[in-house]
């Protein structure tokens, strides 16, 4: 028996137990075995994810300094901490799975892995912090509500508290862009204009669509996440439509209309290429955002330093009082 088949059979019981487990809607733990490309879809998943957090606090950053009044700066500082917050649970959650923080983020800043599109779009006026809390946090419920229940326990478990602050956050965002609608002409055209430029590109965060998703038939299948593109897509629009009609806005779509048959709204097909450069680093804002993250990753080596050095410290001296 050749050394190869020897573990092919002494893994077929291991791979039959991840099976069952999978099966019974039961979660994968870290100390369980799984297998190499059920590890590395989690890993690439939760590390976009993960990333996405991060990256995410940069266009709503911006707007901290300059938020309209102290009410709404407080408001956008908890945000942008709460988003800080989510990507260190996720960077976490990857690190149970044999992950390397500092190697993702190499990763990150090299180009060799992604965040959501969304990201690489500007915040051109204060109303978009409303829209990016209105359509891109209620887009991420859309997507992450499921993950609650994914396979993976530490992943399914980080998604509870980050879930409940995104609904927190995307209710935010809706009463800023309400009480915008109930200011004055130039405010409902600001709040116009986010909604015109921040539909699409809301619709392409749930990824490509299902026939040229490359990684979403195995995640299902692995029941990492539960849902497809397309349907997590037609979620959000059925869920966005009644909100848009109570804010009294337009939503850029001459297509969208109820379809009575399907019990769902028909909707317009975003710009699939569009996606596509956005993703390749060829959007609005790609460099601008990844060297951001490189330059606070790059000056804030002294602090990670003095955090290890402390640590060690800590842990001689424990030591030391352990031995005495």
């Amino acid at each position: 028996m050749t050394t190869t088949h020897a573990a092919h059979s002494a893994e077929a019981p291991l791979q039959e137990h991840f099976d069952a487990t999978i099966a019974r809607d039961q979660r994968i733990e870290p100390r369980d075995w799984m297998p190499d490309g059920y590890r590395g879809t989690l890993v690439r998943q939760i590390a976009q994810h993960a990333h996405s957090e991060i990256i995410g606090m940069q266009p709503e950053g911006e707007w901290i300094s300059r938020a309209p009044s102290l009410r709404r700066k407080a408001i956008l500082f908890a945000k942008v901490q709460d988003e800080a917050g989510h990507g260190l649970y996720l960077y976490s959650a990857a690190e149970t799975l044999g992950a390397d923080r500092a190697d993702l983020t190499r990763r990150l800043i090299e180009g060799r892995q992604k965040y959501s599109s969304i990201f690489n779009y500007p915040t051109g006026s204060f109303a978009d912090i409303g829209v990016i809390g209105w359509f891109v946090d209620g887009a991420a419920i859309c997507n992450q509500v499921p993950l609650c229940r994914s396979s993976y326990g530490p992943y399914a478990r980080a998604m509870v508290r980050i879930c409940k602050e995104e609904s927190f956050h995307q209710r935010q965002g809706y009463e800023l862009l309400m009480t915008m609608m109930r200011g004055t002409a130039a405010q409902r055209e600001m709040v116009q204009d986010a909604v015109d430029r921040w539909w699409w590109p809301s619709l392409m965060m749930f990824g490509p669509p299902d026939g040229d998703s490359p990684n979403s038939a195995a995640s299902m299948a692995w029941k990492i996440k539960r849902h497809s593109n397309d349907e997590l897509r037609r979620r959000f629009v059925d869920m966005t439509v009644p909100q848009a009609e109570k804010l009294g806005v337009t939503l850029p779509d001459p297509e969208l209309r109820w379809n009575e048959e399907r019990g769902h709204h028909d909707f317009g097909t975003p710009d699939w290429s569009e996606l596509q450069r956005v993703i390749h680093g060829d959007g609005p804002c790609n460099t601008e955002r990844v060297e951001r993250r490189r330059s606070a990753h790059e000056d804030g080596a002294w602090v990670r330093e003095a955090a290890t050095a402390h640590a060690a410290k800590q842990a001689a001296r424990a030591r030391k009082g352990a031995a005495a």
